[in-house]
């Protein structure tokens, strides 16, 4: 439960500002100067979308129980 909901806060961080989040990630992986492909924030916002679905989809399959 505790991690589908840390999914579910990840995959709307990611669906909303998905910028912010590889940024933030990025700047404490890496060291120096680094230049990202505009579709790494598709796929971040791709992989918010599967994370939500992940998350609410273990939430109603409880609740169906």
């Amino acid at each position: 439960m505790f991690l589908r909901a840390i999914a579910f806060v990840t995959g709307v961080i990611e669906l909303l500002a998905p910028r912010k989040l590889v940024d933030f990630w990025m700047g404490l992986a890496a060291d120096g100067d680094y230049e990202l492909k505009p579709w790494v924030y598709t796929a971040a916002r791709l992989e918010g979308v599967v994370l939500v679905l992940w998350a609410l989809k273990g939430c109603c399959s409880r609740s169906s129980e």
